[in-house]
């Protein structure tokens, strides 16, 4: 796929999923935007802050005029409800609901014909472990969201977001149960994730928009009972 020219924006790119996806829309020929907490050769700033939103936005419009495709990818806290303070929850949803909110308004007056907007929730928007909340909350808002922007950009810019499952960004190579319990017969890795961005950037996904995808080796398809094909909950 070829992107050249194109004027990407990818929060949280610059490491992990984040990284990955950065580097695979610059191989394309794109020019790439990263926002991130981490120092680095990229814009710093913690997305949870409007001023630094503003900040960030104002300095893309600045240097490109125009944004071709969004990627919210920055990763929310996750804390349980035994720990999770009201303030970190609240800082769990600026970071993985509202602040994606806030770039595609400062972004809609400048998306380019053919936009989109790829946001990246989790399975977690869907199933959970113990003590997530603040986590899981975040993802299913950041699902949701992605409908009712794909309404509201509607002949604008196109919208959809990703649910990854296991995704282990240092390509571990994982055997035994670890593989095994995934119906793929392995774990994720971050270039399984960009892939799906890109093409959902692309015009080949032209006719997709409002839609999850949920990336994750279809574990959330596998029904699991005690006793049943071997397996044993243990407590």
């Amino acid at each position: 796929m070829d992107f050249k020219d194109k004027v990407v924006v990818v929060t949280g790119g610059a490491q992990g999923i984040g990284r990955c996806i950065a580097d695979e829309f610059q191989k394309a020929g794109a020019h790439v935007c990263v926002i991130d907490k981490q120092q680095g050769n990229h814009f710093v700033g913690d997305i949870a802050d409007k001023q630094v939103l503003e900040r960030f936005a104002d300095t893309v419009i600045k240097e490109y005029g125009r944004v071709d495709y969004l990627v919210n990818n920055a990763l929310p806290l996750m804390k349980g409800i035994d720990e999770c303070s009201y303030e970190e929850f609240q800082y769990a949803l600026s970071v993985g609901v509202t602040a994606p909110f806030y770039l595609c308004k400062l972004f809609t007056p400048f998306f380019a014909q053919g936009a989109a907007i790829v946001n990246i929730s989790s399975s977690r928007d869907r199933m959970s472990q113990p003590q997530t909340e603040s986590y899981a909350a975040a993802k299913g808002g950041i699902a949701a969201l992605t409908h009712a922007l794909a309404v509201s950009l509607a002949g604008k810019v196109r919208v959809n977001s990703i649910s990854p499952g296991w995704i282990d960004t240092a390509y571990t190579v994982y055997e035994g149960p670890d593989a095994i319990q995934q119906p793929a017969g392995r774990v994720g890795n971050p270039m399984d994730i960009a892939n799906m961005v890109l093409y959902l950037c692309s015009d080949k996904a032209g006719f997709i928009t409002g839609e999850n995808i949920c990336i994750d080796g279809g574990m959330t398809r596998q029904m699991i009972y005690h006793g049943d094909h071997g397996w044993k909950l243990e407590q």
